[in-house]
């Protein structure tokens, strides 16, 4: 009679266990499907594109006028492919193909973390669509930038900035209507990402604290319609083009470094050519070309500085937390 008990007992556990491990596996597929409906129709799809919801305080479904619905709320985690994705609330919707996301938003892998108030998602195009005093930097490429708008996709490698766009990188100030950053993979450092390119479209401007002197402080300028700014494997400036009514303004030194000035330019087009380090040397006008050439002692003089030229360091939101220099 003990025995038997005990073998109810045994068989008792064991059913236990087994109805604990199917809740755990069935909860553990609904978190995952939860966030990804419109995938549902292609199995190796699903596969490659499934989010994988790694914690929230609160899951609920529903119906509305759009339809039929899926949530999750609270201290909202989770990841696809190599994104993470957090915020207060995410919202999928059957018949759409996108994820409403909402307070709080962080959207990061191991190259970049961006901030937002409100956002989009669409997994099948591996796309994020931010907006609302977005705020983000590349991590540990010294680059951090502010807009209202951006728009990140993953596979393509490319960050969108735009309305009032403007970025600090490395003691460069760039801002205009848009800022779209070109990333790549680097052949130097395997798993790490580098920017390749930035290109600017509308307002184009370009300001650079000149460090060569012990003077007053000046800057170098250049501003116009467009810009395009290309950088090496080390993710360093090495030439900047500007056209559309582009003009510059920049300083001037000898064969010693000794200071020689500062040089007014506007034309079609300019190009600016870097060294390594990130001093300028080479400057090239082309288009109706004028110039103006001011002494030395016009240094750090606001007067001779671009119309559209502030510096605006003050307004970098990771100012405090690390040096951009």
């Amino acid at each position: 009679m003990k025995k038997a008990c005990g073998a109810c007992r045994t068989a008792y556990a064991l059913t236990g266990s087994i109805r604990v491990a199917a809740i755990v596996a069935t909860s553990v597929f609904f978190l995952q499907f939860i966030l990804s409906p419109v995938l549902s129709n292609n199995t190796l799809r699903a596969e490659k594109k499934k989010i994988i919801l790694e914690h929230s305080d609160t899951i609920e479904g529903g119906q509305n006028e759009r339809g039929s619905y899926k949530s999750v709320i609270g201290k909202v985690v989770f990841m696809h492919n190599t994104l993470n994705l957090r915020c207060d609330r995410a919202t999928s919707y059957d018949r759409e193909n996108r994820i409403t996301l909402g307070g709080n938003i962080v959207l990061s892998n191991d190259t970049f973390e961006i901030f937002g108030d409100n956002g989009v998602y669409y997994p099948d195009t591996e796309i994020g669509e931010l907006s609302g005093n977005v705020r983000g930097q590349l991590l540990g490429k010294s680059l951090c930038g502010t807009s209202q708008k951006a728009v990140i996709n993953t596979s393509a490698n490319q960050i969108w900035l735009s309305e009032g766009a403007i970025a600090w990188y490395n003691g460069h100030q760039i801002s205009g209507d848009t800022i779209l950053l070109h990333l790549r993979q680097s052949t130097k450092n395997v798993g790490s990402m580098m920017i390749e390119k930035i290109q600017i479209q509308g307002n184009a401007f370009y300001a650079a604290e000149d460090t060569l002197s012990q003077a007053r402080i000046g800057y170098n300028q250049l501003g116009g319609s467009r810009m395009a700014i290309q950088l090496d494997e080390n993710s360093e400036i090495t030439g900047i083009t500007v056209s559309g009514q582009a003009e510059g303004l920049y300083h001037l030194y000898g064969e010693h470094h000794d200071p020689a000035g500062i040089n007014y330019s506007s034309g079609s087009e300019i190009r600016m050519y870097f060294r390594e380090g990130g001093a300028l040397y080479k400057v090239k006008v082309s288009g109706n070309p004028e110039g103006k050439h001011y002494p030395q002692r016009y240094r750090g003089d606001p007067s001779i500085n671009l119309p559209k030229f502030t510096w605006r360091e003050k307004e970098n939101p990771f100012r405090q937390e690390k040096s951009l220099r």
